[in-house]
């Protein structure tokens, strides 16, 4: 098989993605159970042993909440940067590695390149994992869009961007204000709007397929990134395939050839 991905779950309540090559496997973040995670890779054809480590890019519970067992379970590694670790104490990870921002790094015949992104955590990052020349990148839970960020994501096959809430039902949301500011801040979630842009920024030609992720329940609806989304691919990117992903059911597997 060629790299394939598929986002187990995205949203507030939980976030995994798995990536594998047909052979071996790997996870980025892991906040839903490990029961969930195992049914729903098995759901889309992944052997679950098959997961050699999980990358985390965050500590925030909804990435987190299901490795301390899973890793258990599948004797699997975790990888994360230090400050991410600092964070997740009292949970037990027999077998950890620390990956520094900026430096790439190989893990079960993935090539993987950490990058430095702007949210309240205390070393976020996105990623970038490719293998024979195919490249994915995942940039979520992000408030605002750097050169970095850009220039990892340039020339990936499939793109896992943050659509978390559209600013118009944000601001009639019952949520407080602080809450409102936090989202919206540079250190918060980027909105529908901004992660279409960042996709028309980093689009391509090759760009096989985009997944609008991490929607907020109260603030978003599918329908709503779609739709921003869509201005976007009808202009430039018309051969690229978009999903949205969901808290309750896996994405399809998808093909990067």
């Amino acid at each position: 098989m060629s790299l394939a991905f598929c986002v187990l779950a995205s949203g507030s309540k939980g976030n995994s993605t798995v990536i594998t090559n047909g052979s071996k496997a790997i996870l980025v973040d892991c906040g839903i159970t490990a029961r969930q995670a195992v049914l729903r890779m098995e759901a889309r054809g992944v052997d679950p042993s098959s997961v050699q480590a999980i990358v985390l890019t965050h500590e925030h519970t909804d990435h987190i909440a299901g490795v301390r067992v899973l890793t258990k379970r599948l004797g699997c590694k975790v990888l994360a940067t230090r400050g991410t670790f600092s964070k997740m104490e009292g949970i037990d990870l027999p077998d950890k590695e620390i990956f520094i921002p900026g430096r790439s790094f190989d893990e079960a015949g993935f090539s993987i390149r950490p990058f430095d992104i702007s949210h309240d955590a205390e070393e976020p990052v996105g990623l970038t994992i490719s293998q024979n020349g195919v490249k994915i990148g995942f940039a979520t839970d992000l408030g605002c869009t750097t050169n970095v960020v850009r220039q990892r994501l340039a020339q990936c096959r499939g793109l896992i961007v943050e659509a978390n809430h559209d600013p118009a039902m944000l601001t009639s949301s019952h949520y407080p204000e602080w809450l409102k500011q936090r989202v919206r801040s540079r250190q918060g979630h980027l909105s529908n709007q901004q992660g279409a842009e960042l996709v028309a920024e980093v689009g391509h030609a090759d760009l096989a397929c985009v997944v609008q992720a991490h929607l907020s329940e109260n603030t978003n609806r599918p329908e709503l990134a779609e739709k921003d989304l869509g201005q976007v691919i009808d202009q430039a990117l018309s051969n690229t395939r978009t999903l949205v992903a969901s808290q309750k059911e896996p994405t399809d597997l998808i093909i990067l050839k």
